[in-house]
């Protein structure tokens, strides 16, 4: 299976053709029987199998997989290109219900000049290519998550053209939480999956094998701040009001959370805006445990200011997000008590 893109045009290029085994599957909707006698082609007509897919052909040749990819370009694209100019992407298995045949993915740029044919397969194939615009391929690529959108983006620097993957992500408040009862900080912990991946991929290089015995859950659970996104109606200081009733259990007015900072955070990847906030709480604040809402399970940790310097230690290894690093050599600059 091959990504194709017209650098010429900007437009990636894909096959329309008509698929027997979707026409039969929407016929026969949710039963295994075969159906029977003639089809009404009015009710049924072939236009509904017809596919947008990538270039793609079956592994039936003595070559190599780059080179039968080459060939399908050739034959169903029209654009002649040499093998080595096919990048590999990953591999994967399809129909792992039925058949768990391996797939590659392949990604080629091309250009006009390549193009030596129409295309339109061989034999008694028929094959429509199809040019898509960015713009037409991102509408049939639906996210249907709330908070994470990728994104590619197009920039001239320099006179030199380029691109950059990126995440559309909400933004977020962070509050550094002191409790002067106590005299110790208020942090959460909890299980993050994005950090359990990323260990998981930087030792093994992918996540295919994660063995729950040699990669227990536990080294993906993280110490932050208390924090949380930005995705209601409400001033940014108003937010970060109910994140600590619903993390961290206290009730306090937004009239006692100091605003600290405002900084851009992950800024290879979504470059979303946090602010941070500062608030001095004590016991008689504390209504109820925390822990968060609905499914989240969160637990409420109290540092002394003697383990939370630690953290900061040259040497120290911490599962903690640079924010909340941040925000505690903050607090030691600026709030911690003058005899640590």
């Amino acid at each position: 299976m091959i990504i194709l893109f017209n650098v010429s045009r900007k437009k990636l290029i894909y096959v329309r053709q008509f698929r027997a085994a979707v026409y039969h599957g929407i016929i026969s909707g949710n039963s295994l029987e075969i159906p029977k006698g003639n089809i009404d082609l009015i009710k049924y007509p072939p236009e509904l199998a017809v596919t947008l897919e990538p270039c793609a052909g079956i592994v039936d040749k003595n070559k190599s997989l780059a080179e039968i990819a080459r060939d399908e370009l050739l034959e169903e694209c029209g654009y002649d290109v040499p093998a080595k100019s096919l990048e590999f992407v990953y591999g994967f298995k399809s129909g792992v219900g039925a058949s768990a045949s391996n797939q590659t993915f392949f990604y080629c740029e091309v250009c006009d000049a390549q193009r030596v044919s129409s295309g339109g397969g061989v034999e008694d194939e028929v094959i429509q290519v199809v040019e898509l615009s960015i713009e037409d391929a991102r509408k049939m690529v639906k996210t249907d998550s709330p908070y994470v959108k990728p994104n590619r983006m197009y920039y001239v620097q320099n006179g030199v053209e380029k691109n950059w993957d990126l995440l559309k992500v909400h933004d977020s408040v962070a509050i550094v939480l002191f409790n002067t009862t106590q005299q110790k900080l208020v942090l959460v912990r909890q299980f993050r999956p994005a950090v359990y991946h990323g260990v998981i991929t930087s030792e093994l290089g992918s996540f295919d094998k994660a063995d729950l015995q040699a990669f227990p859950p536990s080294i993906g659970v993280t110490l932050e701040l208390c924090a949380g996104i930005v995705d209601k109606s409400k001033s940014w200081v108003e937010i970060a009001r109910e994140e600590v009733l619903e993390e961290c259990g206290y009730d306090v007015p937004v009239e006692r959370i100091e605003q600290v900072m405002v900084y851009r955070s992950g800024v290879g990847a979504s470059g979303a805006k946090q602010a941070m906030y500062y608030c001095e709480v004590t016991d008689a604040d504390k209504v109820n445990s925390g822990g968060g809402v609905e499914d989240e399970i969160i637990e409420v940790v109290e540092l002394s200011l003697e383990e939370a310097n630690r953290m900061l230690q040259q040497g120290a290894v911490n599962n903690s997000p640079p924010s909340c690093l941040m925000g505690l050599m903050w607090f030691f600059a600026n709030r911690a008590p003058k005899s640590v």
